[in-house]
């Protein structure tokens, strides 16, 4: 059973492909907003590195933010395109879980969001749980708080099993909605 694994939403552009148990291909690639002239060319070299076609996917996994309002929406939208026309199962998972999955414990994850305020969550990742929800913080609140180790949208190492493991099914891929938790600055300015 051939998963593949799609987030856009930080600083690095990440897809993987697994077969199994067994990880076929894994690419991070840090970006400057071009991750939407990356993504189909990654995702056409890792079925191309397993030498099979979208239609052996068994599932998707997309990161549904928060992060990078385009960015996200990159991700979400390539992954819902491809589970809609080839009718593949598409799971969501959430970006400050995908890139606290490579870490142990209790694991600060963070995504900036300007302004000294993070994305974030205090994740136990053994227990899959969150001990701090996600939200936007201010970033010294959270630096006050209790964790074991912390990663950021420019600095993390994926567990794709974690990912596929801990991820949602999405009963209709086309009402996938990403999560942004908060308007974009262009909604900020104009309200």
């Amino acid at each position: 059973m051939y998963s593949l694994i799609i987030d856009s939403a930080t600083k690095i552009l990440y897809i993987a492909l697994v077969c199994d148990k067994k990880v076929i291909y894994e690419e991070y690639m840090k970006g400057e907003h071009d991750h939407a002239k990356n993504i189909v060319f990654l995702v056409d070299e890792a079925l191309k590195k397993a030498s099979i076609e979208v239609d052996d996917l068994s599932k998707i996994v997309v990161g549904i933010g928060p992060g990078s309002y385009t960015g996200v929406r990159m991700g979400v939208t390539v992954a819902k395109m491809m589970a809609s026309f080839k009718n593949i199962p598409l799971y969501k998972i959430s970006t400050l879980k995908l890139i606290a999955s490579g870490s142990k414990g209790i694991t600060l994850s963070m995504i900036d969001a300007r302004h000294e305020t993070s994305f974030a969550a205090i994740i136990d990742v053994n227990k899959n749980s969150y001990v701090l929800d996600e939200a936007l913080y201010e970033n010294k609140i959270l630096l006050e708080s209790n964790y074991e180790y912390v990663v950021n949208e420019g600095e993390f190492k994926v567990d794709p099993f974690y990912v596929i493991s801990n991820s949602t099914l999405v009963e209709e891929a086309d009402l996938l909605v990403p999560n942004y938790l908060r308007d974009t600055e262009a909604e900020r300015n104009l309200g």
